[in-house]
C-alpha cells in the first residue's frame, strides 16, 4: 500500500510545501486589500487575475515541459512564484497586485501540470488511486495548514517572506530527485458542446461549482473579517473550510456509488444552500461559525467529482480523460468569473451577500439538477463508474483518475 507513495515522496513533499507556502496568499493578499479599504470589487478583480492565469497556465506550460524537461520547468516556475510572492511587499498597489496575481496562476498551473504528469508516470494501473489520494491528502493538508501562517503580523513583509521561504525550498525534493521526468504528450479535452451532449448536469455543476468556491477563496477571509472575527480565528475558518471539504468527500462519495448519483448531488446542493443561509444570516464569529464553515466545505467540495463522476458515468473509457480535462477548464472559467460576482453581492448586502451568492448558485444548479432528473432515466446502478476524489488543479490531472485506460 505504502510503496506507490514512497515512490513518489520528493513529489508529494514538494506539493505540500509549495501549498503551506503559496496556498494562504490569497487569503493574505484580501486580508490587506481590505484593510487598505480596498473595496470588494477590487479585491474580486485581484483574484480574477489570479484564476485567469491559472487557465492560462494550464493550457500553455506543456510546450514548454516538452522544450526543457520537467525539473527545469518546475524550478523556473517556483523561483518565479517565490520572487512574486516577495514583490507584493515592496509596494501595495491593486494594479500591481493584479499582475502579480496572474503571474501566481500561471506559475501554480505550470507546477501541477509538472507534478501531476510525473505521477501519472510514476503510478502503474493499480496503484493510480492511491497516488491520487495522497496527492490530494498533500495538496489540501498544505492549504490548509498553510492559513495558519496568517498569524505572522509582527511586521508587515513577514507572512510573504515566509512564504517565499517554503515556496523556495520545495524545489529541493525536484532538484534532488534522480527520477527522470517522464514524456509528456497534450491531453485534448472535450469540447464545451460534447460536454453538454453528453451530460449537461455534469458541466453545469462544475460551472456553477467554479462560481461559487471562485467567489469563497477570494472572499471567505474578508466575509470573516467583516463579521468582527480576528485574524487568528479567520485563519482557522478558512482551514476548517478546507479540512471539512476533505473529510466529506469519502461519505458523500460512497453514497454516490449506491444510488442513484443526480440524487445525491440534488441532496449535496439542497445541504449547501441551506449551510449558505445560515452562514449569510450569521452576524458575529464562535463556534457556529467554525461549524458551519466546516460543513460548507464537505458540500461544495464534493460537488466537483460528483458531477465529474456523473460525467464519466454517460461516456467511454476512452473519452474520460478528454472529459475531465474538459470540465477542469469549465470550473476554472467559473472560478475567474466568482470573485467578482460575489464582491458584487457583499457591496449589495454587507458580509452576508457572499454566500447569499453562493446559496443562490446552488439553489440554481438544484433546480437544473431536478429538471435533469426528469428529463433523463438514471444510469443503472451496477453500470455507475465508481465515485473518486479528484482535486480542481488542471486536466493533468485526470490522467490519474484509475479508471482511465492504460494507453
Amino acid at each position: 500500500m505504502f510503496a506507490p507513495i514512497l515512490s513518489a515522496r520528493s513529489m508529494l513533499l514538494a506539493i505540500f510545501m509549495l501549498m503551506a507556502g503559496g496556498g494562504f496568499v490569497s487569503t493574505l493578499v484580501s486580508l490587506r486589500l481590505e484593510n487598505a479599504g480596498s473595496r470588494a470589487s477590487t479585491i474580486g478583480l485581484i483574484a480574477t487575475a489570479y484564476f485567469a492565469g491559472l487557465t492560462i497556465g494550464s493550457l500553455r506550460v506543456t510546450p514548454i515541459i516538452q522544450r526543457v524537461g520537467h525539473i527545469r520547468t518546475f524550478a523556473a516556475a517556483v523561483s518565479l512564484l517565490s520572487a512574486s510572492t516577495l514583490t507584493y511587499a515592496l509596494h501595495q498597489n491593486a494594479a500591481l497586485w493584479a499582475v502579480l496575481r496572474l503571474i501566481d496562476g500561471l506559475c501554480v498551473a505550470s507546477v501541477f501540470v509538472c507534478l501531476e504528469s510525473w505521477l501519472n508516470a510514476r503510478a502503474e494501473a493499480r496503484s493510480r488511486g492511491t497516488i491520487l489520494a495522497a496527492y490530494m491528502i498533500a495538496l489540501y493538508a498544505g492549504q490548509a495548514a498553510g492559513q495558519f501562517l496568517l498569524n505572522l503580523d509582527a511586521y508587515p513583509s513577514l507572512p510573504f517572506i515566509a512564504s517565499s521561504l517554503l515556496i523556495s525550498l520545495s524545489v529541493l525534493p525536484i532538484a534532488l530527485t534522480r527520477l527522470e521526468g517522464p514524456p509528456l504528450s497534450e491531453q485534448a479535452p472535450l469540447s464545451a458542446r460534447d460536454l453538454y451532449a453528453a451530460s449537461p448536469l455534469g458541466i453545469a455543476g462544475v460551472g456553477i461549482t467554479g462560481l461559487m468556491l471562485g467567489a469563497f477563496y477570494a472572499l471567505g477571509a474578508v466575509y470573516a473579517r467583516r463579521l468582527g472575527v480576528p485574524l487568528a480565528a479567520t485563519a482557522l475558518f478558512m482551514s476548517v473550510v478546507i479540512a471539512g471539504g476533505v473529510a466529506l468527500q469519502w461519505p458523500i462519495g460512497w453514497l454516490s456509488d449506491r444510488i442513484d448519483r443526480r440524487r445525491v448531488i440534488v441532496g449535496t446542493l439542497a445541504g449547501a444552500a441551506a449551510i449558505c443561509a445560515g452562514l449569510a444570516l450569521i452576524d458575529s464569529g464562535g463556534p457556529l461559525l467554525m461549524l458551519l464553515g466546516a460543513v460548507f466545505g464537505g458540500f461544495a467540495f464534493a460537488l466537483y467529482p460528483l458531477c465529474v463522476a456523473h460525467t464519466n458515468d454517460h461516456l467511454s473509457a476512452e473519452q474520460r480523460v478528454g472529459a475531465s480535462g474538459g470540465l477542469v477548464l469549465v470550473y476554472s472559467v467559473g472560478a475567474a468569473i466568482g470573485p467578482m460576482a460575489g464582491a458584487g453581492a457583499m457591496m449589495v448586502a454587507g458580509p452576508g451577500g457572499l454566500f447569499v451568492y453562493i446559496g443562490v448558485c446552488a439553489v440554481a444548479a438544484l433546480g437544473f439538477a431536478l429538471w435533469r432528473q426528469i428529463q433523463r432515466k438514471p444510469v443503472p446502478e451496477e453500470l455507475q463508474q465508481p465515485y473518486q476524489l479528484m482535486p480542481r488543479t488542471t486536466p493533468m490531472v485526470a490522467a490519474l483518475d484509475p479508471l482511465t485506460p492504460e494507453d
